[in-house]
């Protein structure tokens, strides 16, 4: 088995996670309506790269969520706070979807992030569709392009939401790593 397909797995097999959002709401962020499609955006507060792209998680959510996409960001700095967490969504604009504070890496795990920012579709039958970049304005660390040439995410969310399977299903991000929780308790 390879170590996509074990991700996935990962996710089908604990679709009942529960965890409280920023707001103390218990929620299911693994947990995707019949028909849907859910992303979770793996951010942090103080990797440049995932604020640049803020505005367009929110736009992106804004435009899909008609069309059947759930959205969730989620914070892999366990030690952040719920009030910092709030007050970094809304000093770069993110939207009113769900926040979490993944304070034990159960979501980075359960998808196989490693890289902030990176997005992951899950469908209603609680698969990856897609694990990857949002497009490639960055094409790497510290060189962004002109012009975005490649929308991956959007291209995925276009073919999923529309029944097909994601053109290309991983697509190696650009930004900063997550690091293992031992990292944050010393």
């Amino acid at each position: 088995m390879n170590w996509f397909l074990a991700f996935a797995l990962a996710a089908i097999t604990n679709p009942l996670l529960r965890m409280p959002d920023i707001d103390g709401v218990e929620r299911h962020p693994l947990k995707v309506e019949k028909g849907h499609v859910s992303a979770l955006f793996f951010v942090t507060t103080d990797c440049p790269i995932s604020n640049y792209y803020s505005h367009e998680i929110r736009r992106i959510c804004e435009e899909y969520g008609p069309r059947g996409l759930s959205c969730q960001l989620v914070y892999t700095d366990p030690t952040l706070s719920n009030a910092d967490a709030r007050r970094h969504s809304t000093d770069y604009g993110h939207g009113a979807y769900p926040k979490f504070v993944d304070r034990k890496h159960a979501l980075v795990a359960a998808t196989g992030a490693t890289i902030t920012p990176t997005a992951v579709l899950i469908k209603d039958d609680l698969s990856i569709a897609y694990r990857g970049r949002i497009d490639n304005f960055y094409a790497a660390l510290g060189k962004p392009r002109r012009v975005v040439t490649e929308r991956d995410l959007r291209d995925s969310l276009d073919a999923v939401l529309s029944g097909h399977p994601a053109p290309k299903p991983e697509v190696s991000p650009v930004g900063c790593y997550i690091p293992d929780l031992a990292a944050f308790s010393k």
